[in-house]
């Protein structure tokens, strides 16, 4: 949820041209956004990000860096009083919207196009419904006698071109007789282990999630850059495992009464995950029948999930050809999405791709980025690309939303602001503008009070701006 970093760019007289009368476009949208437009103190970075749930129960296990916390969801429910019915959230993540929502009563829906998500979620789900004091006498045991380190059958860790050489030989050896020993358990004690093992991976491994990419520390012996990188402390294997199986555990325990972590089953609304990406899941859904839709999509800053997850998708048995279709069927968020054909897709989103087509503050950043592009001053030629595709499928993600949300219903989106190229493009106002024109009314952008600053790069040739990060609300018409 970061901003690319970006070379500096010196701008021409045509491209400061460009770039001022983006300016202008911005400063018109601003100003018809203006009076909705709220800064809210009670927000802040850590609310709208995963830190918040560092400390809360069942939402720590697997720091799912992208996430935004429980707490801002519980607040936003609070706060708009969404008090039954049903609530979406397109792009699922590691299920905190969900199960925030489920705790106060909501049915919850997501979809979830990573394996890993669907895992997170999935395995939670179990934990909420059918594990037992008998399942967590058995994770005892595991954290206990380790069997493990007894075992002598071992089953093959899964890696892909990115992920191999990701682990020590040792730490490799015991996560395959982790995997054979956890072969033999029930359903719901391997689905415990199993999100333990992907909870632990990264700190285990040489590898460390960046953003665009992972980063390997030298001690891998793989070459990343001129820069060595040193990732600090790498965890050994059986440490790692025990403590995360410990802290499922003792959440477990410890907060499975009512209104805790695992509400009574009378008390919850219940959980259920569409797999799939939500440009391919949402036409599928039944028009008019959520209360709300709370959620965060990718934001339009280069990240690539595929990648930084690629640890994860690679012990779920995610190989090169999937990986590399799985980064196609993601909403457009990195450079190497292809450009989707949306109206041979679903010919229901004409509308959505002649708002964007007629959004004129989207059109003069596509023009000049389009411009830099032909020019040879982007660092990188699918920025173009992935930013057009970007706010096109979010047309349609936002067409959707609309036609599965009842009358009345608020939407509720987390999402950032970015800056390419030396040109700042609003999301927020943008994304606003076009919910405007597909069957929205924008009632306020809840703005924080510390935004967030351009890449070190981008200061050092431009000076420092502040970008906004918002959450947004839009009420279905």
């Amino acid at each position: 949820m970061h901003n690319s970093v970006e070379e500096p760019v010196r701008l021409t007289s045509p491209q400061a041209a460009a770039v001022s009368e983006i300016n202008r476009l911005d400063r018109d949208l601003l100003l018809q956004f203006k009076k909705r437009l709220r800064l809210d103190s009670s927000l802040s970075r850590a609310l709208v990000s995963f830190q918040a749930n560092k400390t809360r129960p069942g939402y720590r296990w697997y720091k799912f860096k992208e996430a935004f916390s429980a707490s801002l969801v519980e607040s936003l429910i609070d706060r708009y009083q969404i008090k039954a019915g049903k609530v979406l959230d397109p792009f699922a993540g590691s299920g905190t919207a969900l199960f925030a929502a489920s705790a106060h009563g909501l049915e919850a829906e997501g979809i979830e196009l990573l394996l890993i998500g669907q895992q997170i979620i999935l395995a939670r789900k179990l934990l909420e419904e059918s594990f037992d004091e008998h399942d967590a006498v058995v994770i005892r045991r595991w954290i206990d006698a380790r069997p493990w380190e007894k075992e002598t059958n071992s089953v093959p860790l899964p890696e892909i071109r990115i992920t191999r050489g990701a682990y020590s030989t040792k730490t490799k050896a015991l996560i395959e007789r982790y995997l054979a020993a956890m072969s033999r358990e029930s359903v719901q004690v391997q689905a415990v282990l199993r999100l333990a093992l992907l909870c632990v991976l990264e700190c285990v491994s040489y590898t460390r999630k960046d953003g665009q990419y992972l980063r390997w520390d030298y001690r891998s012996g793989r070459k990343q850059g001129n820069k060595q990188f040193d990732k600090g402390a790498i965890y050994d294997f059986d440490s790692a495992i025990c403590a995360k199986l410990a802290e499922m555990l003792n959440d477990w325990r410890e907060v499975k009464e009512p209104f805790g972590l695992f509400p009574a089953a009378n008390l919850r609304g219940g959980v259920r995950l569409h797999p799939g990406s939500c440009l391919e899941v949402m036409p599928l859904l039944a028009a008019g029948q959520f209360d709300a839709v709370i959620t965060s999509p990718p934001y339009c800053n280069r990240y690539d999930y595929t990648r930084t997850y690629a640890l994860e998708l690679a012990l779920l048995g995610v190989g090169e050809q999937e990986l590399i279709a799985l980064r196609q069927q993601m909403l457009s968020c990195t450079v190497e999405n292809r450009a989707k054909d949306l109206a041979t897709m679903n010919p229901d989103w004409l509308a959505a791709v002649a708002a964007a087509d007629d959004q004129e503050l989207l059109q003069a950043v596509l023009s000049y980025l389009d411009a830099q592009k032909a020019k040879g001053e982007l660092n990188n030629q699918g920025i173009p690309r992935m930013v057009r595709g970007y706010f096109y499928e979010m047309a349609c993600v936002i067409t959707e939303c609309a036609r599965v949300m009842k009358p009345g219903a608020p939407l509720l989106m987390v999402n950032d602001n970015v800056r390419y190229a030396g040109a700042s493009i609003s999301v927020d106002l943008i994304l606003s503008a076009l919910a405007e024109k597909l069957g929205f009314e924008v009632e306020s952008i809840l703005v924080l009070p510390n935004g967030k600053g351009n890449s070190s790069q981008q200061m050092g040739e431009h000076g420092r701006e502040a970008l906004r990060k918002c959450v947004y609300l839009w009420r279905k018409v």
